[in-house]
């Protein structure tokens, strides 16, 4: 495993890190507590020492999985999130952005991670009504002189470069964060306008979500795939999901090494960017973890 320091944190991170999206159950399979635990434990084996997970994902029950899973908690970098609250499968998630909703999902995700503090406390994607709020931003800073929160994130809009992401950049300061989490593959390249060289001229630590693109940058659906209706990407936009499988097949032809696994080399690209801190992908399976674990060392 490689490491890199996440921005001016100073904390050192598995260049490959955990999602946890998938554990609640909506990507079409249930998890149990012993494969969770089995996951986890294999991603410990491999270096891997960071994992990203979030309030609405199952109502806590992600963190609930994690938190049950962690055999030493000062081995992890643990990154949760707040602003959203799950109502059950494909129901539409609520926004609770105001500091009495915050404080509960707070002391709830530490019962749930069974931890006394979180490393990364993130906005979950909140519009710039949501994140500009004066009363937030001090809750927070009570939060972390308490040491409940180590440092403070925002998880921006899947778009990664409108107006309202770069708008949270640059306030980022006066609201004491130092680490976003942006939407950044092969696919979806529009943080490289903005954002990227944003973090990179300030120091703030990146992370690389959904750097598989929904599992998309796998290589392992043609564009005629019909998921279960159990999985999420179900209901997704079918054209939109059309014309990403077929952009996949052009990369397979035209930029995938032969032989190489394409999962392991999307992986890879995004890390080839040194402002990106991490990619965390999410992990069904052990084989999944070891993969992932090993484009680390792949440089294509």
């Amino acid at each position: 495993m490689k490491y890199r320091i996440l921005g001016k944190t100073g904390l050192e991170t598995s260049v490959i890190g955990m999602g946890t999206d998938q554990f609640y159950g909506e990507w079409g399979q249930n998890f149990s507590q012993t494969i969770i635990d089995k996951i986890i434990d294999r991603a410990h084996e491999l270096g891997i020492n960071f994992i990203d997970t979030a309030e609405c994902y199952g109502d806590h029950l992600s963190e609930s999985f994690v938190g049950n899973a962690i055999k030493k908690r000062e081995d992890w970098i643990i990154a949760t999130k707040f602003g959203h609250k799950y109502h059950g499968f494909q129901k539409q998630r609520t926004t609770h952005f105001d500091v009495k909703g915050i404080e509960e999902q707070l002391d709830n995700s530490l019962k749930a991670l069974k931890t006394d503090y979180i490393d990364f406390y993130q906005f979950h994607s909140p519009t710039n009504e949501e994140f500009f709020n004066e009363d937030v931003w001090a809750f927070l800073e009570k939060k972390v002189s308490e040491g409940k929160i180590r440092h403070i994130g925002i998880a921006l809009i899947a778009s990664a470069v409108n107006d309202d992401d770069m708008f949270q950049l640059n306030q980022a300061e006066a609201a004491k964060v130092e680490m976003f989490q942006i939407v950044y593959n092969r696919i979806n390249k529009k943080a490289e306008e903005k954002v990227l060289p944003f973090c990179q001229k300030n120091n703030f630590g990146v992370l690389a979500r959904i750097p598989l693109a929904r599992g998309h940058l796998t290589g392992k659906y043609n564009p005629d795939v019909t998921f279960p209706s159990n999985d999420r990407r179900s209901f997704e936009n079918k054209e939109q999901t059309i014309k990403q499988l077929e952009f996949v097949q052009t990369l397979k032809e035209n930029e995938v090494p032969p032989n190489a696994n394409m999962a392991q080399w999307a992986l890879s690209w995004c890390l080839q960017n040194p402002i990106i801190s991490a990619v965390i992908p999410g992990m069904k399976n052990l084989e999944q973890v070891e993969l992932n674990a090993k484009a680390a060392d792949l440089d294509f």
